[in-house]
């Protein structure tokens, strides 16, 4: 199955643009201009422009999953990478430099409650129509009950694009050695997305390598 977007209604949840055009920018460094051509045909999405605003949840997810279907485990990879430049564009673009400087200063654990109110505060951004809380404070937990850029099915926790944008803020702003683990997906279970940050660090299941191209 392809997971060809819908034609996006005018009423319909949006997602900020970096979920495509951070993955557009993957596939052209990694597999070239010619593959994430073919992977935006499976998706039925047209490229958007760089400026783009808000975009239709419907189209985020059928590239998302367009990208699992063409390139199977290798897709993991590559939506980490999209994940990891997403928090980047996020950390120079969408975050003022005094509250950079002011998170930075805390001490970790107040420094990550500032972050995480403010992840909350803009979850409409990056879960659309899903629903999205800090579960925990010790440790920090995040959750997302119906997250639309879940993989259609998985046999392993496999929302890697969120868990990377969590990983680069955190561990540019507050803990420079957290992973964030992945230990409840909907793609799995059918229940919520659940992502754990380990301030010091834990061996977690990566996503499969990227080969360059």
């Amino acid at each position: 199955m392809s997971g060809a977007a819908p034609a996006p209604q005018d009423d319909e949840p949006r997602i900020g643009p970096n979920a495509i055009l951070q993955t557009i920018g993957v596939l052209d460094r990694h597999l070239g201009r010619a593959e994430r051509d073919r992977v935006m045909r499976l998706a039925g999405v047209p490229v958007p422009p760089p400026d783009s605003g808000m975009l239709p949840e419907s189209q985020c997810r059928a590239v998302h999953q367009a990208l699992r279907v063409d390139q199977g485990e290798a897709a993991e990879g590559l939506l980490w990478l999209s994940g990891l430049a997403t928090g980047d564009y996020i950390l120079a673009n969408r975050i003022p430099g005094f509250a950079k400087a002011i998170i930075r200063v805390l001490p970790g654990f107040l420094g990550a409650r500032l972050l995480a109110a403010a992840i909350t505060k803009h979850a409409w951004t990056f879960v659309g129509s899903g629903r999205f809380r800090v579960e925990s404070f010790r440790p920090l937990t995040f959750r997302i009950d119906d997250n639309p850029l879940r993989a259609d099915a998985a046999e392993r926790p496999s929302c890697f694009w969120h868990a990377a944008v969590f990983e680069r803020l955190f561990g540019t702003l507050v803990w420079p050695e957290v992973t964030v683990e992945e230990i409840s997906c909907a793609s799995v279970s059918g229940g919520p997305c659940l992502f754990v940050l380990h301030p010091q660090g834990k061996k977690t299941a990566m996503p499969s390598s990227v080969h360059s191209g």
